[in-house]
This record gives structure tokens, C-alpha cells and sequence, in this order.
């Protein structure tokens, strides 16, 4: 895909066919049945939205009572790209090879990870990608790495058990995977971890990292984690950063 012209990162816009043209595509469900009204409804939705040109890209029946639309429009909205300032993980991204050498050379031993899906929680499929053997889109599990000591707890673990776990066999890092997030039970069963951990004198002990499909590496950070991935994530991800923050853990207690 080539460019037009130069992106202006201080009015920056979607992109559709040509640059700057403000292209959008957005899609939702109205509680009506698919019909000529129903359309002209999602297109003054739209248009309420602030969005012109609106084409509706398709209409489809989802459920009885309910339509879907998929619908492309135009905004004039723009962002200055240069003033973001995203709260993000700090880690240099490396591979599987890379991490082994770097435990093996500078920490001598394996480092001990717990991972787990908490609470009332059943769904699995985050933690099993980051911690069982093979992984996530071509990328290794932290079970594979010969360094780590990468221990899948599957699903519905209690927070205190999860740190007696961790006590007793002498835990480096804690992987917490939270699918279900009605009523922002995910940032209760968070919060409670690491208030459980407080108490017990094991916050600054352990690291803590945070997994899920709505989760983001500042909501983490509010919770009282180290650290927080998103959907994505890969295991080489959460190693590269666990093993930096083990390193400079490690080197501040030295000073």
C-alpha cells in the first residue's frame, strides 16, 4: 500500500481509499427487525454520530428482533498524533533463545512462574496460550523454555490460594488471566489479589502481571500490578518483560 502523500502525525486521520479521507467502518445491532426502516434508522444513527457519506455496507438478521449493520462513513475528526503519551510495558521484546541465555547467564537458576485464571473464572484459552507448550501464533509457551519453571493452575483459583501456591514453592512471578468482566469483576478479583498480597508481605516479592481480552497494561497498573497484556499477547512478551523486571529487581536491592 503506498501513500499518497505524507502522513501530517499532527492531523492525523483514518485512512479508506485515499489519504486523509476519513474512512470509517462501524458496526452495531438495533432491537428491530431488518427492514428499508431499519436501515434508514442505522443511517441517521450514524449521522448523529457525526459521520458523512454514510453507505450502509450490509444489513442482517441477528436473532428474531434484531438487525445487524456493518456501515462505512467519513469523519473530519483529527488527532495529534505527536501528543499521545501512552502508559505501556517497558520490556525489550526478544526470542525464546534470547530469554534462556539471559536466566542461564545472569540469574543462574529457573525462575519459578504460577499462572492462572482466578475467581469464578472458567475460561482458560488466554492462559493456556501464554503458558502451555505451544503457545500462540508460532510463539512458544512459557512451559517450553528450559529456564522457567512455567506452571499452568488452570481455571477458578482462588486468590489465596493462588498465593499459598506461591509461598510454597517459592514463586518468582504470577500470571493472572481474567476472561469475564460483567459488573468489572475482573478489577474486583485484581484488587483483591494484590490487597491479599499486601498483607501477607508478598507484593514487593513477586511479580505480578495481569492477562485478558480487556485488559491494558495502565488498568493493570491501577490494580497494584507490575504489569498488564492484552489480546494479542504473545508468551515471548510476558518472559522478555518478567525476566528485565526480575534483573532490575534484583541489581536495586544490590544498591
Amino acid at each position: 500500500m503506498s501513500q499518497a502523500k505524507q502522513v501530517n502525525l499532527k492531523k492525523l486521520k483514518p485512512y479508506g481509499d485515499i489519504m486523509d479521507d476519513g474512512t470509517v467502518q462501524i458496526a452495531f445491532t438495533l432491537p428491530v427487525e431488518p427492514s428499508p426502516e431499519a436501515r434508514e434508522a442505522a443511517v441517521q444513527f450514524a449521522q448523529q454520530m457525526g459521520f458523512q457519506n454514510v453507505k450502509i455496507a450490509t444489513m442482517d438478521k441477528a436473532g428474531n428482533g434484531f438487525a445487524f449493520f456493518v456501515i462505512y462513513g467519513n469523519t473530519n475528526f483529527t488527532i495529534d498524533f505527536t501528543q499521545i503519551e501512552v502508559l505501556k510495558v517497558d520490556a525489550k521484546k526478544r526470542s525464546r533463545d534470547e530469554i534462556d541465555e539471559i536466566i542461564k547467564t545472569k540469574i543462574g537458576r529457573k525462575l519459578i512462574i504460577l499462572g492462572a485464571c482466578t475467581g469464578y473464572d472458567a475460561h482458560t484459552v488466554g492462559i493456556d496460550a501464554i503458558m502451555n507448550m505451544k503457545g500462540f501464533a508460532g510463539d512458544y509457551g512459557l512451559e517450553r523454555y528450559q529456564w522457567l519453571d512455567a506452571r499452568n493452575l488452570g481455571a477458578q483459583v482462588l486468590n489465596e490460594d493462588l498465593l499459598d501456591m506461591a509461598v510454597k514453592e517459592n514463586a518468582d512471578a504470577i500470571l493472572v488471566s481474567k476472561v469475564v468482566t460483567q459488573h468489572e469483576i475482573h478489577i474486583k478479583d485484581f484488587k483483591d489479589l494484590i490487597e491479599r498480597a499486601k498483607k501477607r508481605g508478598l507484593r514487593d516479592k513477586l511479580i505480578f502481571v495481569a492477562g485478558g481480552p480487556r485488559v491494558t497494561h495502565p488498568l493493570s497498573v491501577e490494580c497494584g500490578f507490575d504489569a498488564g497484556f492484552g489480546v494479542g499477547t504473545k508468551p515471548s512478551d510476558v518472559a522478555s518483560y518478567i525476566v528485565e523486571e526480575f534483573i532490575r529487581r534484583k541489581q536495586n536491592q544490590k544498591k
